[in-house]
């Protein structure tokens, strides 16, 4: 594959990662309250990068709809899982690439969707080309480290596993081999959810979302193949901290799927695999209605929510709705690292204006 020329032009139009407007996602907006003007000279020097490497694929963010429908059935199931996990080239932004190590080749895997009772009959590959052993550990399993030692592959392998999920909830996956940081900062984790034994209440779209961070050798930005930095995640200063593994990937400025009406009432599953930083999610220009902190669906929701911390290796089940037309950015609130780091995806909600919700002067 070569590297994707729209989404290029895209973003170089909207000068995102250099100077020019970013949260609004144009320059002018008027809900834009996180803008960059200039670039920030922090006085470190630049490494010097190998060229971008030609890329694997053309993307590795996960379409934030591509989720399972609800579970309509009574009664436990046996639900069959395949995680590829895969070594793939792709850019972090236009013209900076990175070697991403991924369940099916997208951050974040896959979304699992189960019931409580139900018994998952995983079947894991490490493709041929990868150059490392890998697995996947389930926060939703009870067992050894959460599966990790019976799934371990080697390039070319395959291994399965059942087990039931007990108790009911939204949970993060992960690689968890030795350097189980370096996996999960280069991509491998994702999301399994158990629903309660009874469902969730019925929404109009759900959507997906992870956090991750990402530690290289060079400055964010700075064009050219950017190494893993083992230095950097020691010290747990990332280069990017990212929304579905791409910089500014999800909504207008680049892939533009998360549209509602501002009828329609939205429940967001957001997964942090960190592996170090916790999130602070919030909706620049609405609240979460519904927040189960880390997924925790046995629990009653919190109401009303501004923001809510979403901790590394967990995950939060929130809800909401957009009454006012326009764009709507969800972002980590330690704003830093939207603003120079990548952390944003974008809502965009369709409908008649709403006066009497939101009447701005300027007509």
């Amino acid at each position: 594959m070569t590297y994707t020329p729209t989404r290029r032009r895209v973003l170089q139009g909207l000068a995102v990662g250099s100077a020019g407007a970013l949260a609004g996602c144009t320059v002018g907006s008027p809900t834009n309250d996180v803008q960059v003007s200039q670039p920030l000279d922090l006085g470190v020097e630049e490494a010097s990068l190998d060229a971008a490497k030609p890329a694997d694929v053309d993307r590795v963010a996960a379409d934030p709809r591509d989720i399972p429908k609800p579970i309509t059935r009574s009664k436990p199931a046996t639900v069959p899982v395949e995680l590829e996990t895969r070594e793939v080239v792709a850019e972090i932004e236009p013209g900076v690439t990175f070697t991403y190590m991924t369940f099916d080749g997208q951050i974040p895997g896959p979304f699992i969707r189960t019931r409580v009772g139900d018994t998952v009959d995983l079947t894991i590959r490490n493709h041929e080309s990868s150059t490392m052993a890998h697995n996947v550990d389930f926060h939703a399993c009870r067992g050894p480290g959460g599966g990790a030692e019976a799934t371990t592959v080697n390039p070319g392998e395959e291994k399965r596993l059942r087990f039931t999920v007990t108790y009911p909830g939204a949970f993060v996956y992960h690689c968890a081999v030795a350097n189980v940081d370096y996996h999960i900062s280069s991509g491998m984790f994702g999301l399994i959810l158990v629903e309660p034994e009874d469902g969730l209440p019925a929404v109009d779209r759900e959507f997906y979302l992870g956090q991750m961070e990402v530690y290289t050798n060079g400055k964010a930005g700075q064009e050219g193949h950017h190494e893993f930095d083992h230095t950097g995640m020691a010290a747990e200063n990332p280069t990017y901290v990212l929304a579905n593994g791409e910089k500014y990937a999800i909504g207008p400025q680049g892939y533009d799927e998360m549209r509602v009406g501002t009828d329609e009432t939205v429940r967001i599953y957001y997964a942090v695999g960190g592996p170090n930083l916790f999130s602070s999610f919030h909706a620049i220009g609405s609240v979460w209605d519904e927040v189960y902190p880390q997924g925790a669906l046995a629990s009653e929701p919190d109401r009303y929510v501004q923001t809510t911390p979403v901790l590394p290796g967990s995950a939060a089940v929130v809800t909401s709705h957009f009454p006012v037309p326009g764009d709507y950015k969800l972002v980590d609130h330690a704003l830093s690292r939207v603003a120079r780091k990548g952390a944003l995806a974008v809502i965009h909600a369709d409908g008649p204006t709403n006066d009497a919700v939101f009447d701005p002067e300027e007509r």
